[in-house]
């Protein structure tokens, strides 16, 4: 269910946050290393930093926000 809406924020913020989706089945030392328990997960870095995170479902909108407060510019 979160795919998509990934897809489309990955387009809305092109030039102003790099979004990418990590499959953790096929990269379980990410899920590790972020110590990821349930999918879906989001989360926000800044600067090669973890800025934030949180698991579940969230609407495309308040992932832009997330991603505006860590510091991308506004549409």
């Amino acid at each position: 269910m979160a795919a998509p809406e990934i897809e489309l924020l990955a387009k809305e913020m092109a030039g102003r946050a790099l979004v990418l989706k990590v499959d953790t089945q096929a990269h379980p030392e990410v899920a590790e290393l972020y110590q990821i328990q349930s999918i879906p997960h989001f989360a926000v870095f800044r600067g090669g930093k973890q800025f934030m995170q949180r698991s579940g479902l969230a609407p495309r909108s308040e992932m832009r926000r997330w991603l505006e407060q860590a510091g991308a510019r506004p549409a």
